[in-house]
């Protein structure tokens, strides 16, 4: 798990700094933020950060708002940090798609082994899953895209709609598969849902976007 990036936010500079040495010394990168604000500014700005440690009771932005804006974008492993222990603030937590939450006081080293034990089950620890298809380079690890080189900024869905299209380049695919598989449940309502997220995929790609190809009456197909 060396050299993988950790974002460590809170707004006690002592605090981070016992969790950055922690994680420094089993072999971690740290970035450090002392706000929500600062701590969304730096998220968007690099492209591979493997987990988030987040502390709740912060200026500007507290930590919940934060984890919401995030979970619009990307599934990045995120541990909340609070001095709270009310039921109901675990609850939210989780709800909002924390995959850890840690009470103050606690233990450095349980904090690196549930950072390490969190790590290996989003598979962060393994080899980067890299795919690519007319130019565009697509990291399914670090959750990336490039296209000659240059970092293009994608949502969350449509980063797995062009994973979607690049796994099953050359298969027409209906506007149904499309939702099942890159949604994940069965959708009931209009399906051409989907042509408004096709859409602002294809004008995102540029030139590349001419890649997805429309099958008429039936949905898309990615082709070379």
């Amino acid at each position: 798990m060396n050299n993988l990036k950790i974002l460590v936010v809170d707004d006690e500079s002592r605090m981070r700094k016992l969790v950055r040495d922690f994680l420094v010394k089993n072999g971690f990168d740290v970035i450090e933020a002392g706000d929500g604000v600062e701590a969304l500014d730096i998220f968007f700005e690099n492209k591979d950060i493997a987990l988030i440690i987040l502390d709740v009771m912060m200026p500007k932005m507290d930590g919940w708002q934060v984890c919401k804006e995030i979970r619009e974008y990307s599934k990045v492993p995120i541990i909340m940090l609070t001095a709270k222990t009310e039921e109901r603030d675990e609850l939210q937590g989780f709800e909002l798609g924390v995959d850890e939450y840690i009470s103050k006081p606690f233990s450095p080293k349980i904090l690196v082994a549930r950072v390490e034990a969190i790590l290996r089950r989003s598979g962060k620890d393994m080899q980067e899953s890299i795919i690519q298809a007319g130019g565009i380079v697509l990291n399914e690890t670090a959750h990336t895209v490039t296209i000659d080189g240059k970092f293009l900024e994608l949502s969350y869905k449509e980063f797995e709609l062009l994973a979607f299209f690049i796994q099953n380049k050359g298969i027409a695919l209906s506007r149904e598969k499309i939702l099942n598989n890159v949604w994940n449940y069965d959708y009931f309502g209009d399906a051409r849902t989907i042509d408004t997220h096709v859409k602002k995929l294809r004008g995102k790609l540029g030139e590349k976007g001419n890649l997805i190809k429309t099958i008429w009456g039936m949905g898309y197909k990615f082709e070379e």
